[in-house]
């Protein structure tokens, strides 16, 4: 093989589905990121080059950035709302905030991290929202830790120290402080990543008709018993290859059916869970655009 071809970088095809697997368990903390590498590199005894693909999965967040921070068509800043009965007792929590140019109101989206913090791609995500006409807010679930560290790992490593019911907690304060802003029509929608797709699940139940509309990715389904307190419309977006979110969506649209609940819901075929995370190559360029037009429609139609 030629010195150039093997500075190729390797893409989402040529991953074998055994190192997506693997990913996927580091990705949720179930093992660290020694033991992620250490098993890929045992696939080599079966002629895999899984090192190669097990590294290139790591997040690169300079391809993230699709709208820069000085975009004429948003404002951004970070700010800080009050959360009693989170992680922080009682210290406020810390958010990205972008709001298109203009005076406003505009109608308002909160914008849910997955299981490692406010990184750049979280960010990036809230700009896009801004730039489509939502006053967009990314809660940083570990202000309460001193923030996003600035790498996934320990941001990871960071989340799971912390509380999981004050961080839904934090997250529930962060949309109620959304909703109530002065540039806040009052309507509100949610999207959310990962772990931030389940809490997304999660607000519907919790906020009830103070939440107009939700649009998770591949999170876990909500609690079956809470299913009836959704009055937000649900828009809810799966990969084809994630069994343990798939796996719960059966008795997740049985439950919405029985509540008379409005949804719909996608599964993107040959995409991997993360498939909107354009920073690695789970990244999914026809399912990540077009999820993310169905979620600016859901919210046009509903934040109106």
């Amino acid at each position: 093989m030629s010195q150039q071809q093997q500075s190729q970088p390797v893409t989402q095809i040529e991953i074998d589905q055994r190192v997506y697997d693997l990913y996927d368990e580091y990705c949720h903390g179930k093992i660290d990121r020694r033991e992620y590498l250490k098993r890929a590199s045992a696939l080599a005894a079966l002629g895999i080059p899984a090192l190669a693909m097990a590294t290139s999965l790591l997040p690169q967040y300079a391809k993230a950035q699709t709208i820069s921070f000085t975009d004429p068509r948003i404002k951004a800043s970070y700010v800080t709302y009050p959360s009693p009965g989170g992680n922080g007792d009682g210290k406020d929590m810390r958010g990205y905030l972008v709001q298109p140019t203009g005076n406003g109101p505009f109608p308002a989206v909160l914008i849910i991290h997955e299981n490692r913090g406010l990184n750049p791609y979280i960010e990036d995500v809230a700009r896009r929202a801004a730039a489509a006409g939502y006053l967009a807010l990314a809660p940083d679930g570990l202000a309460p830790l001193g923030g996003y560290p600035g790498n996934d790992d320990d941001g990871r490593t960071l989340q799971a120290k912390l509380d999981q019911a004050k961080l839904r907690t934090d997250m529930l304060n962060g949309a109620k402080w959304l909703k109530a802003h002065k540039l806040s029509t009052g309507k509100l929608g949610v999207t959310g990543f990962c772990w931030g797709g389940g809490t997304s699940n999660f607000l519907a139940t919790a906020m009830g008709s103070d939440l107009q509309a939700s649009a998770p990715y591949y999170g876990a389904a909500a609690a079956t018993a809470d299913v009836g307190k959704i009055k937000a419309a649900m828009l809810i977006h799966f990969a084809a290859k994630d069994d343990g979110i798939n796996g719960m969506w059966p008795a997740y649209e049985a439950a919405l059916k029985a509540a008379g609940t409005r949804y719909e819901a996608h599964i993107y075929p040959d995409t991997q869970h993360g498939f909107h995370n354009n920073s690695t190559p789970r990244y999914n360029e026809a399912a990540a655009k077009l999820s993310w037009d169905r979620t600016i429609e859901h919210f046009k139609k509903h934040l109106a």
